[in-house]
């Protein structure tokens, strides 16, 4: 699959994350949390990590599922994890734009929210194509190691074979 397919995927889905982020902030940021570091802090964190794991679970069986060698509850759980620091690290640049913006622009925390997304998105899609899903391919292993290139390979075929 194309680097554009993968990435028209990902703002499909992304799309799809933002607005299930959208409705949970502001249901936490309306109605739970009434103080600015609830309303700025706690509310974006808790509804980041709600969409993270909608988007995980979008991101490893459609976008990049074809990249994907190996599918285990070990594989899973380890791309789980990459993903969910990857998406920390993501998140930490849409809250310093949220709050810039907040500070700056005066709007409601959604409005600023949406725009910090635009800007931390491309950062997790890069994330996430070099880091977190990138391709690895399946090597061999021979007497419990994996060769590091064909070279090793061909070597051990050649001392099987005599």
């Amino acid at each position: 699959m194309s680097l554009f397919s993968k990435y028209i995927k990902f703002l499909v889905s992304r799309l799809l994350g933002t607005l299930v982020e959208t409705v949970v902030l502001w249901v936490l940021s309306g109605y739970v949390f009434f103080s600015y570091a609830g309303k700025y802090i706690a509310a974006p964190a808790i509804s980041f990590e709600i969409v993270m794991f909608f988007n995980f679970i979008i991101s490893y069986y459609w976008i990049w599922s074809k990249d994907i060698s190996v599918k285990s509850t070990k594989v899973f759980f380890t791309s789980l994890g990459l993903f969910n620091l990857s998406a920390i690290f993501g998140f930490a640049i849409k809250m310093g734009f949220l709050l810039l913006f907040a500070s700056i622009l005066k709007w409601n925390v959604v409005y600023c929210n949406l725009l910090a997304l635009l800007i931390s998105g491309i950062v997790n899609f890069l994330l996430a194509e070099m880091m977190v899903f990138k391709k690895r391919r399946n090597l061999p292993v021979i007497d419990g190691y994996a060769p590091v290139d064909d070279r090793e390979r061909m070597l051990y075929d050649r001392r099987s074979n005599n």
